[in-house]
């Protein structure tokens, strides 16, 4: 490992609410949920304020609305994510050509690949004007941790937040590490943590000392040896910013089409299956599962889903793509199915069972509830005028009498809309039909309006030695 702490992991705070706070006056400083407001929703991402009262991400939409009645339930805006996002992957490439997205609101940085960093003063220089940056770009905040590693660095991160920073110095991780809980490492989820607990292993440092047959014993070869490393402090994980292989992915065309539903969904099945076996063939794993239906008239759907850490668990695999069929209408016939994985990575992460249903209803609901479903093609023009007078709540509108707004909440032919916007003061509530022809979907507003000039970080260079 290196002797100075410059790998840096930023991972944005309760990025999806705090997107939605900044976005609206009103709930700022309030407790805000998002996800699928469907009966099978889910929580996808909750505000700090709504965590008080137990809310957490992968909860059932139903308990959290118990928990947290009077929070803000809205639907995701992952287009405005996206942006935000890569307003935030920009930063970082100032940083750096070796940065390594993990999602839309982690990754990974190399400051000494690109001679931001190179011991602990000038690191901590680089993130906390990062940290700036971000603020003065998104009007979000996000937390930095610093190490020598990539695994500490994401530890460090974890305990930065919110919107702070931690620097892990060399030489005293094996102290750092050791108190802690086992599920403090990647890989180990609620499975492994039982699996190791029944064998009297709770904490960082009795890993270590269980040794590493011990652990390969209980866990086997790979990932024994792995985390026995990992206990010890020792990752040589290198930041990559671009890898060979893009995705994993395997598909079969069938000379007669496919009908029946129940068969349609044992091949995805299967697909996914051989998908799995050629992630691990390769040493990889993957956080976006994607699904490709060619259909009867030659029309090819692609749907996706992203986890929240890389997979290459067959069950987690199957379970995403049956969710993704779920959505595509294969009444007329399929001509050809595939199943791939992409966002690949050189790791798993054990604990994906629940993380992925944390997105099961978010992405499947927002398909129902936003304007337009992004599958890669255009949809048909009586789909679009269908979805346009859809009100999902959280969602942009603009009335040509009172400008600019958000819908609170629809329901019995009306649309509630809260008029402000992300500069604004907190607005006032007005109440229409939901076919009121004033009133129209619209696109979200910039979180923060600036000239070019004043953008940070474009055209300063790296921190330089002093």
């Amino acid at each position: 490992m290196r002797n100075a702490p410059t790998i840096l992991h930023l991972d944005m705070d309760a990025f999806f609410a705090s997107a939605e706070q900044a976005s609206k006056p009103s709930l700022r400083g309030k407790a805000v949920v998002v996800g699928g407001l469907g009966l099978r929703g889910v929580v996808a991402t909750a505000s700090y304020e709504a965590r008080v009262f137990g809310v957490h991400s992968a909860m059932p939409m139903a308990q959290a609305r118990r928990l947290a009645p009077n929070a803000a339930y809205l639907v995701p805006r992952f287009g405005l994510y996206r942006e935000i996002s890569e307003q935030v992957m920009g930063l970082l490439r100032t940083l750096s050509p070796l940065v390594e997205p993990l999602s839309l609101d982690e990754a990974f940085v190399d400051l000494e690949a690109g001679g931001t960093a190179w011991d602990e003063a000038s690191a901590r220089r680089a993130g906390a004007k990062l940290r700036a940056d971000i603020r003065a770009v998104t009007g979000l905040t996000g937390s930095v941790g610093l190490a020598a590693s990539k695994m500490l660095a994401k530890i460090a991160s974890e305990q930065a937040k919110p919107d702070g920073l931690v620097v892990i110095e060399p030489g005293t991780e094996r102290a750092l590490l050791g108190p802690m809980p086992v599920r403090t490492l990647p890989g180990v989820g609620p499975a492994t943590g039982d699996h190791l607990r029944r064998g009297g292993i709770t904490t960082v440092d009795e890993i270590a000392e269980a040794g590493e047959d011990e652990l390969v014993r209980l866990l086997g070869k790979a990932h024994g040896h792995a985390l026995y490393a990992m206990a010890l402090a020792r990752d040589e994980r290198p930041v990559v910013a671009e890898r060979e292989t893009k995705s994993v992915s395997v598909e079969d065309t069938y000379d007669v089409d496919i009908h029946d539903r129940v068969r349609v969904g044992l091949e995805v099945q299967r697909l996914a299956d051989r998908c799995v076996e050629r992630l691990r063939r390769a040493g990889l794993s993957g956080r976006t599962i994607v699904l490709k239906v060619r259909r009867y008239d030659f029309s090819t759907l692609t749907r996706s889903e992203t986890l929240r850490g890389p997979t290459d668990d067959p069950a987690v695999v199957r379970e995403a793509a049956g969710r993704l069929l779920d959505a595509v209408d294969t009444t007329g016939g399929v001509r050809l199915l595939g199943v791939g994985v992409s966002g690949l990575a050189d790791y798993t992460q054990e604990d994906l069972f629940a993380q992925a249903r944390a997105r099961e209803a978010v992405e499947e609901t927002a398909a129902q509830e936003l304007p337009a479903v992004e599958t890669g093609e255009e949809p048909a023009a009586e789909q679009v005028t269908a979805a346009e007078r859809r009100w999902p709540a959280g969602h942009d509108v603009r009335h040509a009498e009172y400008g600019h707004g958000w819908v609170q909440g629809s329901g019995l032919g009306r649309v509630t809309v809260r008029f402000e916007t992300p500069d604004s003061q907190p607005g006032r509530v007005r109440t229409f039909r939901t076919d009121d022809g004033a009133l129209e979907p619209a696109d979200p507003l910039p979180l923060v309006t600036r000239r070019p000039e004043e953008a940070p970080g474009v055209s300063a260079g790296a921190p330089g030695r002093t």
